[in-house]
């Protein structure tokens, strides 16, 4: 038995909000800790973005993994800046769903 859950961030583009909450309550009674990205009922500023994109950075570091939600194999530019950096810091990423090969392929990524 491991001395703590395992802890896994969930990364995706927030137009798949409702799918990333699914998967957090899935992983929640599942026994894990789950990090997420910040949500916002309204618009954000360009400053609020990019502090929100560095703060899911450091959710990736206290990560023992990464879940990407990427329905359809969507994965849009931020997400791919935090894929690469999760692998950068040797974090298994795992999808949800299978990116065409002929669209991108992610090294070291499973599904």
């Amino acid at each position: 038995m491991p001395d703590r859950p395992e802890i896994v961030c969930i990364c995706g583009s927030t137009r798949f909000l409702h799918q990333m909450r699914r998967a957090n309550r899935d992983l929640t009674f599942a026994g894990v800790i789950v990090v997420a990205p910040g949500e916002a009922d309204e618009l954000i500023t360009d400053e609020q973005k990019v502090a929100l994109d560095t703060l899911h950075l450091r959710k990736i570091d206290l990560a023992d993994r990464v879940l990407v939600v990427n329905p359809g194999g969507y994965i849009g530019e931020s997400t791919r800046r935090e894929i690469a950096y999760a692998h950068a810091t040797g974090k298994p990423v795992s999808l949800t769903d299978p990116v065409p090969s002929d669209q991108w392929t992610l090294p070291g990524a499973h599904g």
